[in-house]
């Protein structure tokens, strides 16, 4: 399980260092391998251990390829996605195009989601975090049937 809120720095080459937390997690899932891919909502990128993204894959592959939206959420995710492996010392390099499309340079916002990873250039995730919490409040909630069952 993925959870909490990480900055870290890219180095030079663009490797990010996973938190010691999370390395062995990780390593213990296919020896370190990780597929990060471009997140669909935000210009952020989804970093999957192996195993999971399979699962998703597999889910998105299965969809029917003659819709529209099918397609375009298959040519976001797989056709972005890259397999990477982390590091002896708990790195994974994010590849050029990935770092381009999500503005990544310096300082990263490493977020948990639970069965992933979003990683963010840190300054933007400031931005859009404090735009949610400005926009939401726990009365917005009370009509949506599925958070209707949280009890915060």
């Amino acid at each position: 399980m993925f959870r909490g809120i990480h900055v870290l720095n890219l180095d030079a080459k663009g490797r990010l260092a996973i938190p010691t937390k999370y390395r062995e997690v990780l390593q213990h899932e296919r020896d370190g391998q990780v597929v990060i891919t471009i997140a669909i909502d935000n210009r952020c990128l989804w970093l999957y251990a192996l195993s999971r993204w399979e699962v998703l894959e597999r889910q998105l592959l299965s969809l029917p390829a003659i819709d529209q939206q099918t397609r375009r959420l298959q040519r976001m995710l797989i056709g972005h996605a890259s397999e990477c492996q982390m590091d002896g010392q708990g790195r994974v390099l994010l590849p050029s195009p990935l770092r381009k499309y999500a503005n990544l340079d310096r300082a990263v916002a490493l977020v948990g989601l639970g069965g992933k990873f979003e990683i963010w250039d840190a300054q933007s995730w400031d931005i859009r975090r404090n735009v949610w919490v400005e926009e939401t409040s726990l009365a917005d909630s009370q009509g949506s049937s599925a958070l209707s069952t949280l009890s915060i």
